[in-house]
């Protein structure tokens, strides 16, 4: 069978990573996932998809994102069923992360202050090299 999911959208709060009894890494975070398409005279619209990521996974999620980065997520589709507070049976779909993926782009991240230096410091943000003018390029 085949069950895969790849997702993009922007984190709707800061991930928190938690312990199970046994000490495996869990976090679970909600994306903001924009549709494709518009209607005629409306907003774009978007799903708000849960993502569970466990073990190193979920210590990288934790570690190096923050709510609004632009994250790429590549996991399977899960279901689970509970009983809720009033005696109702209840089923969640969520997608368990395989791996995940920064998305924006270095200059956003600079912007959204994740580097140690501030952007007015970085002398170099986009890591491009200005080369100088030679004529016997060999293309």
């Amino acid at each position: 069978m085949l069950n895969v999911a790849i997702l993009m959208g922007r984190l709707v709060a800061d991930p928190e990573l938690r312990h199970t009894p046994n000490d495996v890494s869990v976090t679970s975070f909600t994306l903001a996932v924009e549709r494709s398409y518009v209607k005629s005279g409306t907003d774009r619209q978007a799903d708000f998809i849960d993502v569970v990521a466990w073990r190193s996974t979920a210590d990288f999620v934790c570690k190096y994102f923050r709510k609004g980065q632009l994250v790429a997520v590549q996991g399977s589709i899960q279901t689970r069923t509970y009983t809720d507070n009033n005696g109702n049976k209840r089923k969640a779909f969520e997608i368990v992360a395989d791996h995940v993926h920064f998305a924006d782009s270095k200059k956003n991240e600079c912007n959204n202050n994740l580097y140690s230096k501030p952007q007015d410091t970085v002398e170099n943000p986009d890591g491009f090299e200005e080369l100088p003018d030679d004529e016997d390029l060999p293309f």
